[in-house]
């Protein structure tokens, strides 16, 4: 059995997006699945529902008037390390989802957006949350615990270097999302590191070394995107 998470009642959820007609139908779809979603066009009326609100996620579009959506996301992150953020953006070019995931957002979205997968992936972004704020995962008999840096399996320690360990539980965060080589080096490796793509491959073999004795997970190569955890 595999215990992550305990469901929240109610997670509240700040939809900016300055398209009121999609603003609407996101936080009328968001409520009917159990959310208490507000909405704003705009981030300063974002800031001021902040001042007044405990939000547990953050919607946000990019092109909007005024602050754009990176400055948001980045004025957010200087405030809470820990509340995802995800974007939902009409920008598909890759050098708008570096950005924003090297700002320190979550997850980033294409319009238009599908609203069942958006159902799915606010729900996995909470449990992530919930992950990072507990600062353990535990599969079975398989632990991690992010304040000790500490893996173990049935009692018995794995040793994993910084990167390893964080590479893995960033993966068993988000099991079944499958991570490219890019976004794993954008993440883990700093901007000036000469290392290539191989490095994650490396690291990957690495890791299915160390757990090979664990069998309440593996590592799966999705081949020509990257790598995922499953939980088996």
């Amino acid at each position: 059995m595999i215990y992550l998470y305990k469901e929240v009642p109610m997670p509240n959820i700040l939809v900016v997006e300055d398209d009121v007609p999609l603003n609407r139908i996101v936080c009328r779809y968001l409520t009917g699945a159990g959310y208490d979603v507000s909405g704003c066009s705009n981030p300063d009326e974002a800031f001021d529902r902040m001042d007044k609100t405990s939000f547990d996620l953050i919607i946000s579009d990019i092109m909007m008037p005024g602050m754009d959506g990176f400055l948001f996301a980045e004025a957010v992150r200087q405030g809470d390390r820990n509340i995802p953020i995800l974007f939902m953006t009409a920008r598909d070019d890759m050098p708008s989802k570096q950005k924003g995931f090297k700002i320190g957002i979550d997850d980033y979205m294409v319009k238009p957006v599908e609203m069942d997968e958006l159902v799915l992936r606010v729900g996995a972004l909470l449990r992530r949350a919930h992950i990072q704020s507990e600062r353990k995962i535990t599969i079975g008999t398989f632990e991690m615990n992010a304040d000790e840096m500490s893996a173990s399996s049935d009692g018995k320690e794995i040793p994993l270097t910084v990167r390893e360990f964080n590479i893995l539980f960033k993966m068993l965060s988000y099991p079944k999302k499958t991570f490219s080589r890019q976004a794993l080096m954008d993440e883990f490796w700093d901007d000036d590191s000469e290392s290539g793509l191989r490095a994650v491959d490396v690291y990957i073999t690495k890791l299915r070394d160390k757990c090979a004795a664990c069998t309440e997970f593996k590592i799966v190569t999705i081949h020509g995107l990257g790598y995922k955890a499953v939980i088996l």
